[in-house]
């Protein structure tokens, strides 16, 4: 079979060596772009025929062979040959198969540097959006389990040490607030890449008179990018995309930690359903927590992506350099890690069974009230780091007499202290604990009540926002 005709082949009397076509094709990565190339070529293919930089007739031909193409991209059957480097040439070169020498005419006043850093930004949008619709899905059902268990109660933890009871609609709400920054963070992605590269040329533009802002609206952007050496050499949009990947990934791997730890016998807090768990090749007794096992794994790799893109970036002077080849592979494997992890958490998160007594036998634990008791001297006016020290002191001597801190009488606990107002067991109780912590934002069942309206409320705003950005061509 004979080599194919290189773009730029003029320039160059030998052909390319067979392990340097390989070794710099990347069309078996950026194939992804591939509707994106052609709804940047049909774009800028009719805004060619309106400025009569070509003939009309002939921007029509591109445009109707473009489309055809578009219909084998998203068919799966178009054909790709590694030796045209990239997507941008096999889709030419397809063009130039369909409709003849008219074909060479779709390359007028672009680049490939200006083609990629366009396709890249509209993937960019889509995958901000698409990771949008995933953070929307999964917070949807973290809002329906809080929404269900606001009265069960279990311990909240430091250090992984029990700390203080707290609802597990406050908890799981936490995971709420975290995935809402994410959101957040992917939502402002987006407005940042509202800007066309296209017409920025290789570098500099082009002596043509070419409409960038036809182009820019054809493909939904708000406008043409203001510098083109910018537009053509810059990476921050996919550095941005990737840092809102890995941040949401690490707040799903420490969802997926609680899920790991709270299924153990050791906890026993939860059951993940059979559909979202393995077993054992090995111990027919196992039901082993992969799902979540491999959303904490996989975040390695997503912040990997992160790391190997700002290295590659870190170093290259403006503008275009070939270095910027490597930057897809990296984008495409957090988009799709993160989409999957959005999707199984979310399963398994939405039919996991909850162990509500042994998570309130855990709550019951005494000194987990322990902090109320020092706060009940301070109510006396005892400085707060006095109290603090005398409930300590109580502790140790409950913890070394095997004593139950709630059963301690008024004069047991005044001779700690004289500034006690009676017994123990008057002083601590597990529901008064809750709803005495009636700040905003705390544990009391009215402001999780509050937080629980304010989260559907969120929502419908979300799913708003992101249906009319989804409408944006």
């Amino acid at each position: 079979m004979a080599a194919p005709e290189k773009p730029w082949g003029g320039r160059f009397e030998q052909d390319t060596d067979p392990a340097v076509e390989r070794f710099t094709a990347s069309v078996h990565v950026d194939r992804e772009l591939a509707r994106y190339d052609i709804r940047g070529s049909i774009a800028h293919a009719r805004m060619l025929g309106r400025t009569g930089v070509i003939p009309e007739a002939d921007a029509d031909e591109l445009v109707r062979g473009l489309e055809e193409i578009g219909r084998e991209v998203e068919a799966g059957t178009l054909p790709l040959d590694p030796r045209l480097e990239d997507i941008h040439m096999n889709v030419e070169s397809r063009l130039r198969d369909r409709i003849g020498p008219v074909a060479g005419r779709l390359h007028t006043g672009r680049s490939r540097n200006d083609q990629v850093a366009t396709d890249l930004a509209l993937y960019l949008r889509d995958a901000a959006r698409a990771m949008r619709a995933g953070l929307l899905e999964l917070r949807r059902v973290l809002v329906r389990r809080a929404t269900e268990h606001l009265d069960t109660i279990l311990p909240g933890y430091t250090h992984l040490q029990r700390a203080q009871p707290v609802r597990l609609a406050h908890h799981w709400l936490a995971f709420f607030e975290m995935l809402g920054r994410d959101a957040g963070r992917f939502a402002d992605l987006d407005r940042r890449l509202a800007l066309s590269p296209l017409g920025s040329g290789a570098l500099a533009g082009t002596t043509l008179p070419l409409d960038r802002d036809d182009t820019a609206r054809a493909l939904g952007f708000a406008g043409p990018t203001r510098n083109s050496m910018d537009a053509v050499g810059a990476r921050d949009g996919a550095l941005e995309f990737l840092a809102a990947c890995a941040i949401a990934m690490v707040h799903l791997s420490r969802l997926a930690e609680e899920l790991v730890l709270w299924s153990s016998s050791e906890f026993g807090f939860v059951e993940l359903a059979d559909a979202y768990a393995t077993g054992s090749s090995l111990m027919p007794q196992k039901k082993n927590p992969d799902v979540p096992e491999l959303v904490r794994g996989k975040t390695g790799r997503v912040i990997g992506d992160l790391v190997a893109l700002l290295t590659i970036v870190k170093g290259l002077p403006l503008t275009y350099n070939r270095d910027l080849q490597e930057d897809k592979e990296p984008v495409f494997d957090a988009a799709g890690t993160l989409r999957d992890s959005l999707a199984v958490l979310a399963g398994a998160l939405a039919t996991l069974t909850v162990r509500t007594g042994r998570m309130r036998a855990a709550a019951e634990d005494p000194l987990l009230l322990a902090t109320d008791l020092a706060e009940a001297l301070v109510r006396e006016a005892v400085p707060f780091r006095e109290a603090h020290e005398v409930v300590g002191r109580i502790v140790a001597h409950c913890v070394s007499t095997g004593a139950d801190l709630r059963t301690l009488s008024h004069d047991a606990l005044r001779r700690f202290h004289p500034a006690f107002p009676s017994g123990a067991d008057d002083l601590l109780s597990l529901e008064r604990a809750l709803e005495r912590r009636n700040l905003p934002g705390a544990t009391a069942r009215v402001r999780v009540l509050e937080a629980l309206a304010a989260a559907e409320t969120e929502l419908a705003k979300e799913a708003g926002s992101l249906t009319a950005a989804q409408e944006i061509p």
